[in-house]
């Protein structure tokens, strides 16, 4: 290894280290919005009650069996073999032809929606059962229960796990370079390519890896810190509550003009 040659990368070559940077962000943080929303989703969906007359209960029974597969297929098979499927295979079997970056978002969405579908339903069936019988005693539908009752709690609860799949969206992206998304690692590819100096280049992509995971690592732990809110605090109480019998016991004086 020589200190000259990684000196020499990272001021000659940081304009494509950044571009690179710029787009692995992009792809991490677009698709793990979006996944996180396909995740609620099809979590939701997952956990409605098969109840009501037979057309209804066989409906139930087809989404959620669609969904199942989906949730199987892109858990169960890597994203660099998604990647040439969805990008190369659509245009020799469909004739679609997706742009790079479209498709690139789109791989990353779906999958972390599979992994996140789970993440929720795990989520959802960790809420207490009456917490489900309360807000239908007064009156909510499953939808409602959800929309206002059960995904507030399970948003919190999933943010740790939700935070994890962004890093790990972070470092997976780079299987995206098989589409010729120019990301982080694609950029390393590019530069050692030209110099021929790959452990030197790729030793500087490592270091801008563990920098961006470790960033965004540090603010999701402070965004839960700030959900949680404070370890100590007092509890609001009414005016009553907080007077002590000298504070009533002068309050009379004045009134009667002690």
């Amino acid at each position: 290894m020589s200190i000259e040659w990684l000196v020499r990368i990272a001021t000659e070559y940081w304009p494509m280290f950044v571009r690179g940077a710029r787009m692995t962000l992009l792809l991490a943080t677009v698709g793990t919005i979006v996944g996180f929303f396909i995740g609620l989703l099809v979590g939701a969906v997952r956990t409605v009650p098969r109840e009501g007359g037979l057309i209804r209960r066989v409906l139930l029974w087809i989404v959620d069996a669609v969904l199942a597969v989906y949730v199987e297929v892109f858990r169960g098979t890597p994203m660099i073999v998604q990647a040439m499927v969805i990008y190369y295979g659509s245009a020799i079997a469909l004739g679609l032809h997706m742009d790079k970056l479209t498709a690139a978002l789109f791989i990353v969405s779906v999958n972390t929606g599979a992994y996140m579908a789970e993440i929720v339903r795990g989520g959802i069936v960790s809420i207490d059962k009456g917490q489900f019988e309360a807000a239908q005693a007064i009156g909510m539908n499953h939808w409602q229960t959800m929309l206002y009752v059960i995904l507030p709690q399970v948003v919190r609860n999933i943010l740790p796990a939700t935070g994890n799949e962004f890093v790990i969206n972070i470092k997976d992206t780079s299987v995206l370079n098989v589409i010729s998304v120019t990301e982080l690692f694609f950029q390393g590819k590019s530069v050692a390519g030209g110099n021929f100096r790959y452990f030197e280049t790729f030793l500087v992509i490592s270091a801008i890896y563990l920098i961006l995971t470790f960033t965004v690592t540090r603010i999701l732990r402070y965004i839960e810190r700030k959900l949680d809110g404070p370890e100590h605090f007092i509890p609001y109480a009414n005016q009553m509550q907080v007077q002590t019998p000298e504070d009533i016991l002068r309050k009379k004086r004045n009134a009667v003009g002690y």
